[in-house]
């Protein structure tokens, strides 16, 4: 037979065993097997089993969040995706962006929606919901940054989100939760919280130990810090909905609450949901004894820039988040897992992969090294692969996936939600001195 001549052998005859591949693929490739699934069952029903088109994504933001998510997607693999635009508030950025990238400049969110099939939510957390809400009465699917909602404060000058009435705020974030899930199951389209520890290789090793073993989970302890966020909306409430407990102990807290509800739908059928929080929230770098040397950003506003929240679980179980401003060094993301059967500790960043020293901080001046190191001089552990390290890659396969497939995603509105709950009701415990808080259901 010719190079590339098709088989004579009937197509029946091969279906047998192109199903086996499936079978044989299913573990390692889900993602694949699905899809080729997929494409027989077209065929059966008498389509023409072809691959469908691209997934049209759109970008809302041009900063830090949009370039990291437009580099997610060039990594997904099975799944047909293209970046169509993107949109944001000012011209010029949206433009650079578009220009870099060889992409679309939308000049209207009402334009990117009707060009996608999915809008990419990296714009500040205020305007999620209201965009979010627009997407899906449009039919699309969203993909929403950390945070997922929040409180935003009442849009007047005189709004200092660290002395607002904290009852208010989980009341209104609660509000805002429940209208872009309504949204969303109106619509019939997915809803993606783009939370990447949920994805990060070291928490989803964890999931496996964890559901494989049929482990308990009696105690976690998380934390993410560094020496102060790049971004010039984060440190006025009104713009970042909250400080060092929403801009960072987001991260580790999603992840135990992703945890804990694995190891109850693998046991019970049932997720394992937050039920109480206690929390402290302080301001160190606003101290009238605090010595600023420079090293740490100090420029904050209203909010805090150390949090710790303790959480307990519908089984009694519980988990302790900390975040904060105040760590030099680079970023210190990790997690460790107390079990009745094991215990893990998942290290985002550092990582000892690879470990270089340095004489001089110039020769390294074009290299980068990990997030927020502050030195190149001397050791330091340069990430081999920063954004696989912390689950970005994975993230957006996932939500690919899902979208392709039409199945939830592991990181969903569900999982969002619970983590507004958590947030926000930390801050009500926070405002009564650490006083116990039931977290809304």
């Amino acid at each position: 037979m010719a190079v590339g001549a098709p088989s004579a052998e009937p197509h029946a005859v091969r279906r047998p065993a192109i199903r086996r591949v499936i079978e044989s693929v299913a573990e390692v490739l889900p993602w694949l097997s699905r899809r080729l699934r997929a494409v027989l069952a077209d065929e059966d029903q008498g389509g023409d089993g072809k691959m469908p088109e691209p997934i049209r994504v759109g970008l809302v933001g041009a900063r830090f969040a949009a370039r990291f998510h437009f580099e997610g997607y060039r990594r997904v693999y099975g799944v047909p995706v293209e970046v169509v635009g993107v949109t944001s508030r000012y011209a010029e950025s949206r433009e650079a962006f578009a220009r870099d990238r060889g992409i679309r400049a939308f000049g209207s969110f009402e334009e990117l929606c009707d060009a996608v099939d999915v809008a990419d939510l990296c714009a500040p957390g205020a305007a999620h919901e209201p965009l979010a809400v627009e997407a899906l009465r449009h039919g699309r699917h969203v993909i929403i940054e950390k945070p997922f909602t929040g409180y935003y404060g009442p849009d007047t000058e005189d709004f200092r989100g660290n002395v607002f009435p904290k009852e208010v705020m989980l009341r209104e974030a609660m509000a805002s939760c429940e209208r872009i899930l309504a949204a969303g199951r109106q619509a019939g389209k997915r809803i993606c919280y783009a939370e990447n520890w949920v994805y990060a290789p070291a928490i989803q090793k964890e999931r496996e130990i964890l559901v494989k073993s049929g482990g308990q989970i009696l105690w976690i302890i998380g934390d993410e810090s560094h020496s102060g966020s790049h971004s010039p909306y984060y440190g006025m409430w009104k713009f970042s909905g909250g400080g060092s407990l929403v801009g960072k102990g987001c991260h580790p807290l999603t992840a135990a609450l992703y945890l804990k509800r694995t190891e109850g739908e693998a046991r019970d059928s049932k997720p394992i949901r937050p039920a109480t929080v206690s929390a402290r929230t302080h301001e160190i770098t606003r101290l009238k004894t605090y010595r600023d040397l420079g090293f740490l950003r100090t420029s904050y506003d209203d909010i805090e820039d150390y949090g710790q929240m303790h959480i307990t679980f519908d089984d009694g179980t519980v988990a302790d988040i900390f975040s904060s401003e105040l760590v030099l060094g680079g970023v210190h993301n990790w997690l460790e897992v107390f079990a009745n059967k094991h215990r893990t500790r998942c290290n985002l960043n550092p990582i000892d992969a690879l470990e270089t020293y340095n004489p001089k901080e110039e020769f390294l001046r074009d290299v980068y090294v990990t997030e927020k190191l502050g030195t190149k001089q001397g050791w330091s552990h340069p990430a081999p692969d920063e954004d696989w390290q912390h689950g970005y890659p994975q993230e957006f396969q996932d939500f690919m996936e899902a979208i392709a497939a039409g199945h939830e995603p592991l990181s969903g509105a569900d999982l969002a939600r619970d983590t507004i709950a958590v947030l926000y009701s930390s801050y009500v415990s926070a405002e009564r001195r650490g006083a116990e808080v039931e977290v809304p259901k």
